[in-house]
């Protein structure tokens, strides 16, 4: 799902937003460049900072370059994570620098209307996974 550009980005962009899965929450984490191309997502059960890790490590693999900054909120789970995998990057924790993030993941939103839900974590693994590379085209 990353393209080759994208690895040249200095600023990462991260945010989690809940999504309701057969009545059950799960957290949606979500990844995009300066560029608001969506680097990776994952479907998780928890916010903390195991999920975290899992998510950091998934985004980073292939990867010969991490990036210079990361935007998130003030969830302290992007903190543990980043110290353990990334520590030279910087962190900027803020409302409002990571509306790139946010705004990128409202078309996912549309679509979990549309279908009504989704009806599994892996359901939604996949479905986003393939979907957010190609939503930009539209």
């Amino acid at each position: 799902m990353i393209n080759h550009l994208s690895l040249l980005d200095a600023q990462w962009h991260l945010d989690e937003v809940f999504i309701t899965i057969n009545g059950k929450r799960q957290y949606l984490w979500w990844a995009v460049d300066q560029q608001g191309t969506v680097l990776d997502i994952l479907v998780t059960s928890r916010s903390e900072g195991k999920a975290a890790i899992r998510f950091f490590r998934k985004l980073l693999t292939g990867l010969e370059s991490v990036p210079r900054v990361l935007v998130t909120d003030k969830l302290a789970s992007y903190g543990v994570a980043r110290r353990r995998l990334i520590s030279g990057a910087a962190h900027r924790q803020s409302t409002y620098l990571k509306n790139r993030a946010e705004h990128s993941y409202q078309p996912t939103r549309q679509w979990e209307r549309v279908m009504k839900k989704f009806t599994s974590a892996g359901h939604a693994q996949r479905f986003l996974s393939a979907f957010s590379g190609i939503s930009p085209h539209f």
